[in-house]
């Protein structure tokens, strides 16, 4: 069954996503967002917390192809963030070990690259297991980033960190004369929003070529498709390469947004929240993932401040993690398909919800 959007003219639908996008690039400006009380943070930087927001829908973004498309369950995704971040912190800051002094843009290709060979050397010998296996093996990688982060004799400083990461175009001057990407937000919110916009329109020509009809064999039925010739390990290894390599990319440029990083910015929980996310929009649909990603960072930081704008006594901002807990259980209660669910997954939840109806029989 055709969504009512895909039944929408042509013209109309790229009319909304034209001025989604204006909307977006025009959300951090206070004069836009002053009005929007309803929508806006009120004990937050809206800037920042939209920053932290596009990071997050990206690396939704890029899990949704490991998850969603190819059906391979990773619970240390955030693994690779951390590569990437330390990859760019060590290259660029003069506090690193090696104190190499690349500028920021020219270390970021070479974060992608460490990643998605990371990607490829942690796939290699992994991907050949399956479920509950592959899961806890993933783990264990983002476990060992992590614990080998908090060493102090290793090249991540331990607890320490890696400080004085330069910015990413530092030459570019506000009006008061400073680094425009020192203090402010808005442009490394408006840089991540670029990106999310690039990689999307990769993954949707991704999707929709032979590797993405092979990752969805793989998905739906891996013995079959290995059966009728499909490369099913090939294509899981290309699915783990390039989910890695944008995980690689969103680590670089919150390595160069913070200016700083240590082994407390790459906690565990954070792994499993965007699994969550991409799960709770829809897995294997782009637009799912990306609903599902704002929705888990963006809605906790939007309740932090809602109760004193309502004029309650009652501060939501104490319950505001087990609200969103509350929403998300009743979600996968309701629709364990997610809220814009992949169209061939939402035929599947409809088959078993039939299944599981009992007949009625005659006597």
């Amino acid at each position: 069954m055709r969504s009512r959007w895909s039944n929408m003219p042509k013209q109309f639908r790229w009319a909304a996503i034209i001025a989604l996008i204006i909307f977006l690039y025009l959300l951090p400006n206070r004069w836009f967002y002053i009005n929007l009380w309803y929508f806006r943070t009120m004990e937050s930087d809206m800037a920042t917390v939209l920053f932290d927001t596009a990071v997050f829908v990206l690396l939704a973004v890029g899990l949704n192809v490991v998850v969603g498309f190819a059906g391979l369950l990773d619970l240390g995704y955030y693994g690779f963030f951390a590569v990437g971040a330390y990859t760019v912190a060590i290259l660029t800051s003069p506090e690193s070990r090696f104190d190499v002094g690349w500028p920021w843009l020219l270390a970021l290709p070479v974060a992608i690259i460490v990643t998605m060979i990371s990607g490829l050397i942690i796939g290699g010998p992994t991907l050949r297991l399956r479920g509950d296996y592959l899961a806890i093996v993933t783990l264990g990688f983002a476990e060992m980033i992590r614990l080998y982060a908090q060493q102090n004799s290793g090249i991540a400083n331990g607890q320490r960190g890696i400080p004085q990461i330069p910015h990413p175009v530092p030459e570019i001057k506000g009006p008061d004369g400073d680094s425009w990407f020192a203090f402010d937000a808005r442009p490394y919110y408006w840089l991540v929003l670029t990106l999310i916009i690039i990689v999307i329109l990769g993954m949707r020509n991704l999707s929709r070529s032979r590797v993405g009809r092979a990752w969805v064999s793989i998905r739906e039925d891996e013995d079959a498709a290995q059966i009728m010739g499909v490369p099913t390990f090939k294509y899981k290894l290309w699915a783990f390469a390039i989910g890695a390599a944008v995980g690689g990319l969103s680590g670089a440029i919150f390595a160069g947004k913070q200016n700083f990083i240590n082994s407390d910015s790459f906690l565990l929980e954070n792994s499993i929240l965007v699994l969550a996310a991409v799960i709770l929009g829809g897995a294997g649909n782009i637009a799912g993932a990306i609903v599902g990603a704002f929705i888990t960072w963006y809605l906790p930081e939007w309740l932090r401040g809602i109760g004193g704008t309502l004029g309650l006594e009652v501060n939501i901002a104490e319950y505001r993690i087990l609200i969103f807990g509350l929403v998300i259980i009743v979600m996968m209660i309701f629709r364990p398909q997610g809220i814009i669910p992949n169209r061939r997954r939402a035929a599947e939840f409809a088959d078993r919800r039939k299944e599981a109806v009992p007949t009625e029989t005659s006597a």
